[in-house]
């Protein structure tokens, strides 16, 4: 075990993959961790291993998982959202809402993501609070997740949306419509 924790941590990446592709089924709490933390490795790879590893993994392993979204790395808060979201983990909606007010837009996105994915309908007025957020990105993904929650939107919010003159915006506001009552 020591081993393992070691190569995840100083390995090559090369490593780090093969161990992690052998960890789905671990539930030692520090070889959770240390899968947990390769969410931040500098080689997409290794992230993408760890990623999936955590979502494969049968354990219950939600507590370790949401206790890494108060992280300070917003690679290990924003991809953790989205663990939890696979792993179809309706507890961690609660940790993930206030995550959507994060200081990084990639965490606000993927806590949208994440809380879209769950249709956590106890997230609405947290979705709908970041329609209007201050990066695109973070836009989209909150009209994303009003779909997948099958919210509707204000005129308020399509005019104020609307200035940003994107056509993957637009698409997403048509979507919204289609699905919204008679007149909007």
């Amino acid at each position: 075990m020591e081993q393992k924790i070691e190569i995840l941590e100083f390995g090559t990446s090369e490593e780090k993959i093969k161990i992690l592709e052998n960890l789905e089924t671990t539930d030692d709490f520090k070889i959770i961790k240390k899968m947990i933390s390769c969410l931040d490795d500098p080689d997409i790879k290794v992230r993408g291993e760890a990623f999936s590893s955590l979502i494969l993994n049968k354990n219950e392993i939600s507590n370790f998982l949401m206790d890494s979204l108060k992280d300070s790395r917003k690679n290990i808060r924003g991809f953790v959202t989205l663990v939890l979201a696979n792993r179809k983990d309706a507890k961690a909606i609660p940790t993930i809402i206030p995550l959507v007010k994060d200081e990084r837009s990639m965490v606000r996105g993927c806590a949208l993501g994440a809380l879209g994915h769950l249709r956590a309908k106890e997230a609405k007025d947290a979705v709908h609070s970041c329609v209007l957020d201050s990066n695109i990105e973070v836009k989209k993904s909150a009209l994303q997740a009003m779909i997948n929650l099958e919210e509707e939107i204000t005129k308020e919010e399509i005019s104020e949306i609307s200035k940003e003159r994107d056509s993957e915006i637009e698409q997403l506001i048509s979507k919204l419509k289609k699905s919204g009552p008679e007149g909007i």
